[in-house]
């Protein structure tokens, strides 16, 4: 009886060692198995020398490079976006469930002029926008809404999308202000063009039919009649070439002889073909050259032809008794020319549009003319690499400047 007891004893004994050795032997396992996930994600190379650690340390291998591929696709998706969004020129705001902005790109920023963080309300600020949002996150559809702002003459198109997911919901605006730009000088384009030709066509018209009549019999009346279609098609050539100087400037088919050009010759070389048109209607025409001006590089010719322009705006809108004053001084890395005159002004809502085709600021007293030779002026000056503007008062004269490069 006791040699059973003795034997259970010392096989209870060894079952004992043996549990404890086994456990033992686990216990280091894991901890080298934690050893080796820890490290894992520490991003150090796994040791495949550890006992029992080869084909786990090659399945954690394995997983640790799989996810290092998806997390580098993933970044280098978002680093895409990221720079899709940077460079936008529409602006994309994100808001959550909350009404906060918690994205917006540079594009957005520019146009509201504010930063992510704040509510959608105060950033949209206009009520036609803040509505189309909230009436996005009521009905859980995409919304749109397109807004005048007069104070800083811009067009905006509102996009708004909602984000089922999360509760929030996706921005999009676009600054539809140049489009609409382009718009309005289009329909204006068509609009001038149409009166233009349609004024000397109506006079051709009933002068043919004047003489078809027996005016042509008349000897007093036929030459007088011949005249007045004489410089009725005299207008619509000079409408023709004008318009078809212009579109070769604008396609660069119409190259620059590029010199030397002395400013202070230049502008009296301008002022005198002028002379003669100034005197006739009551007007001084002088010319100031600053001391020391310096070359510029430019086609004598063109840059002469802005002049004259110029300086036949300035006589037609001054009226008798009034002064035509051209100048020119150094500015930088230019020269910037001058035509002022004493006359009636431009008023400030068309200041940005003097440049444009037929465009003209007062047709009661703009009287002749085509309307072409601003833009075809500022068309020759920005081929010279300078650029063209206004400065107005209504009723107390305007001054046109450009600048033309140094040689």
């Amino acid at each position: 009886m006791n040699y059973l007891l003795l034997a259970g004893l010392i096989v209870a004994l060894l079952a004992l060692g043996w549990v404890a050795w086994r456990y033992l032997r686990l216990h280091r396992r894991l901890d080298a198995y934690a050893v080796t996930i820890r490290r894992a994600a520490e991003g150090t190379d796994l040791p495949a020398d550890v006992p029992g650690l080869e084909e786990f340390s090659n399945a954690v291998n394995g997983l640790s490079a799989a996810f290092n591929t998806q997390l580098s696709s993933v970044e280098a998706e978002r680093a895409k976006l990221a720079s899709v969004l940077e460079q936008m020129t529409d602006g994309v705001l994100i808001a959550d469930a909350d009404g906060q902005v918690t994205f917006m790109n540079p594009a957005a920023g520019r146009i509201f002029g504010a930063q992510a963080g704040r509510r959608v309300a105060e950033v949209l600020r206009q009520y036609q926008l803040v509505e189309a949002w909230q009436r996005c996150c009521e009905t859980g559809e995409a919304q749109s809404e397109t807004v005048e702002l007069p104070a800083r003459r811009q067009f905006l198109q509102l996009f708004a999308l909602p984000d089922r997911q999360t509760g929030g919901s996706l921005l999009l605006v676009q600054d539809l202000t140049r489009v609409r730009r382009l718009e309005t000088v289009r329909r204006d384009f068509i609009s001038n063009i149409s009166h233009e030709l349609r004024t000397p066509l109506a006079s051709l018209k009933a002068l043919t039919e004047t003489l078809r009549d027996g005016a042509l019999d008349d000897p007093q009346a036929a030459p007088r009649f011949l005249g007045r279609i004489e410089i009725e098609v005299d207008a619509l050539t000079q409408m023709a070439q004008e318009l078809l100087e212009l579109t070769r400037i604008e396609s660069g088919q119409v190259p620059l002889e590029l010199a030397a050009v002395d400013p202070a010759r230049l502008l009296h070389s301008a002022a005198e073909r002028m002379r003669m048109q100034a005197e006739r209607a009551g007007l001084e025409l002088t010319v100031e050259a600053a001391a020391g001006l310096s070359t510029v590089r430019g086609d004598t010719a063109r840059l002469e032809q802005v002049l004259v322009n110029l300086i036949h705006n300035a006589v037609k809108f001054t009226g008798p008794g009034g002064a035509v004053i051209l100048s020119a001084e150094n500015d930088g890395e230019f020269v910037r020319f001058a035509v002022k005159d004493t006359g009636a002004g431009i008023p400030e809502d068309d200041l940005e549009r003097v440049f444009e085709r037929f465009y003209k600021s007062d047709r009661a007293r703009s009287g002749g003319g085509t309307g072409l030779g601003l833009s075809i002026a500022r068309h020759i000056v920005e081929a010279h690499g300078g650029k063209i503007w206004v400065e107005s008062v209504e009723g107390r004269g305007s001054a046109f400047f450009f600048t033309i490069p140094l040689f």
